[in-house]
């Protein structure tokens, strides 16, 4: 049922901070209140309420839907986007394939009129699709291909207890962080004066991955008639299920979760389990083939469905070993990403579920989060909220209420399932040697600098990533930033191309020992602008790549054969990122890491602080061309460079 209108601007007025003055009060409820005024004089149609009903929907009402760009200015923008990294030569033949493509009345035209209905009948032309193709369809393990992970600062534990009690305090952050989830009450965010699609919130807990034979699905259990009251705790490979909420629907206090942790650490201290969670770890075929065998068995079943259903998971880790401190964060960010192999916490996880929290013994700690239902700011926006709970929580004793012990989730081990298991053990192993990761804090400056000289960080740090890798490879490559298209309902994100044709000339010239340094500054400034320029293009849905997707997936929808703009060697290039590359900012001083997306690649990832850079830069042994300590001199040198070129350049006009 709907609520009234006045109850809506009543629940917004509490909801808004006492400390703000009284015009910030009146803009900030008038943003707030914006959807249900729309709604309520009749200029958003009601939507069904079979999804999350009240404020949430109230708001997500009031959102626009995702347009289609006009395929002329995707075109031309695609050419556009392919003259840093292809020759000439191809980009004419290229010109050819897309104007031909284009014409009036021909095939671009109707796959055009295909989408533009698609997106008049659906409430986001773009998000069942990329959810299918960009991670339901795709088959490479989770582990490294698909699945970010976070690393947070370190933390000292002088003993287990240490560990445990941090962990009570992390489970408490994430239940307040639910009840504010349920009750609605999430503040809306906003992007300058545009509000935000929250729904991804909404996807994070009680969710999970399971796979298929040839597309996986995701299972969401925060909307049934009872929704899940337990998490799931791993240690020393086995898994328990841990009820937190008390009889009345209060959520247990940090001391009660502590007394239930330490039962199921008390329990669990043999090492002699099979790693089930391992099997999680395989290719999606494979793990689909194994996992259908696994659930056969009912007692496993009721374990395997346990897990999924439960709102997160909190694995205990045990310490990894030792290494120096330079190399700690690359060890840490190795671990959040496969846990360190079958010989140390690769099966302490269920990297099918959607948020794991990772708490080593050793204090290392962040997490691994199954990528499908969201993007990185909401995963990082719960870490802050996280962090800053457990800086204020105190251990209270509360009247011991009898707790039942957690339950043990039980798994009947055959010989075909332990020879799955070896199995995701050696293949696990495998990527464990594979990846090569580095985490870097640039230290010299952080985001402050770049907007003392009126430059967008983001672009600037885009912009030093170019430079590095044009002294490394001599070359431009395809250049993959995420952008998030949250300003449009059920939005997720569209690509920034950080290679233009701006970025080559500046990166071909600072080196150029016959150009003044005024002359490099102007082609840094212009490189700058032309990224902030393509990232606003993007976020406001007109930029290239989600389009030419679309266009791509209406021709196979249509049962058409597909067209040769993307049989195109060219479009093969531009959809080979060699640099895959995401800003996560955060309040915490942590950064997120993932893996390359292409066997020649790198993965980096990077939250930009006042005062310093946090990189995370990944590249496979396996490929004899990359090297991610390699690219992070090079990332470090282009940015001390940029710096000094500005300075002297300063000095030079006093």
């Amino acid at each position: 049922m709907y609520y009234s209108f006045y109850s809506h601007l009543l629940d917004l007025l509490r909801r808004i901070s006492g400390s703000a003055s009284p015009g910030e009060k009146m803009v900030l409820l008038l943003r707030m209140a914006k959807p249900v005024i729309l709604r309520s004089v009749g200029l958003v149609k009601p939507v069904s309420l079979t999804k999350i009903p009240g404020r949430y929907l109230a708001h997500q009402e009031g959102l626009p839907h995702l347009p289609v760009p006009p395929l002329k200015q995707t075109l031309e923008r695609y050419l556009l986007a392919l003259k840093p990294i292809i020759s000439q030569e191809e980009w004419n033949h290229t010109q050819e394939l897309v104007q031909e493509f284009g014409k009036p009345g021909g095939v671009g035209e109707r796959l055009q009129k295909g989408l533009e209905r698609r997106a008049r009948k659906t409430e986001n032309w773009l998000s069942d699709w990329w959810l299918q193709t960009a991670y339901l369809d795709y088959r490479m393990p989770v582990v490294l291909h698909s699945s970010p992970g976070v690393v947070l600062p370190k933390l000292q534990f002088d003993d287990c207890q240490g560990q445990l009690r941090y962990a009570a305090k992390l489970i408490a952050g994430v239940l307040d962080f639910k009840t504010i989830i349920d009750n609605e009450t999430l503040p809306v965010e906003y992007l300058g004066e545009k509000p935000l699609c929250m729904n991804q919130y909404y996807q994070i807990l009680s969710s999970c991955r399971i796979p298929g034979a040839k597309r996986d699905s995701v299972v969401n259990y925060t909307r049934v008639k009872n929704p899940p009251t337990h998490i799931t705790v791993v240690h020393n490979l086995q898994f328990f299920q841990l009820d937190v909420y008390n009889s009345d629907g209060s959520p247990l206090t940090v001391d009660q979760i502590y007394s239930q942790l330490e039962k199921i650490w008390n329990s669990s201290l043999q090492t002699n389990k099979e790693p089930v969670g391992m099997l999680t770890s395989q290719h999606r075929n494979t793990w689909a083939v194994a996992y259908n065998n696994l659930i056969k068995d009912k007692t496993n079943k009721e374990s395997v469905r346990t897990i999924q259903k439960s709102i997160f998971t909190v694995c205990l880790d045990a310490p990894m070993p030792r290494v120096s401190d330079e190399l700690y964060k690359s060890r840490v960010a190795a671990q959040m990403l496969h846990g360190g192999g079958s010989r140390w916490n690769s099966g302490n996880r269920w990297f099918d579920k959607t948020l794991q929290f990772i708490i080593g013994e050793d204090g290392s700690c962040g997490l691994v989060y199954e990528h499908s239902p969201a993007e990185g700011p909401p995963i990082v926006s719960l870490l802050d909220h996280i962090v800053e709970y457990t800086k204020k929580c105190e251990m209270v004793r509360s009247p011991m209420i009898p707790l039942s012990m957690p339950k043990k989730l039980r798994f009947n081990i055959t010989p075909e399932i332990k020879q799955d298991i070896e199995k995701a053990k050696q293949n696990l192993n495998i990527m464990v040697h594979d990846l090569d990761i580095k985490v870097m804090v640039f230290d010299l400056y952080g985001k402050n600098f770049p907007k003392s000289q009126m430059m967008s960080p983001d672009a600037f740090i885009q912009v030093a990533l170019q430079l590095a890798y044009f002294r490394i490879y001599k070359c431009s490559c395809a250049t993959y930033e995420s952008a998030s298209l949250r300003m449009f309902r059920l939005g997720r994100t569209d690509t920034i191309r950080s290679a233009s044709v701006s970025s080559l000339a500046f990166v071909q010239a600072v080196d150029d020992t016959t150009k003044a340094n005024t002359e490099k500054v102007e082609l840094l400034r212009n490189a700058v602008k032309a990224h902030r320029a393509y990232t606003d293009m993007a976020i406001r849905g007109q930029a290239i790549d989600r389009h030419l997707l679309g266009l791509k997936l209406q021709s196979i929808e249509d049962l058409v054969s597909i067209p040769e703009i993307f049989m195109d060697t060219s479009y093969a290039v531009a959809m080979h990122f060699n640099l895959s590359t995401s800003q996560v900012p955060a309040k915490t001083d942590c950064v997120m890491c993932f893996g390359p997306v292409v066997p020649d690649g790198y993965g980096v990832c990077y939250n930009a602080m006042d005062d310093h850079i946090n990189f995370a830069i990944s590249a496979y042994n396996s490929c004899a061309d990359t090297n991610a300590a390699r690219l992070a001199h090079y990332l470090e040198n282009a940015l001390q460079d940029m710096h000094s070129l500005i300075l002297q350049s300063q000095k030079s006009k006093l």
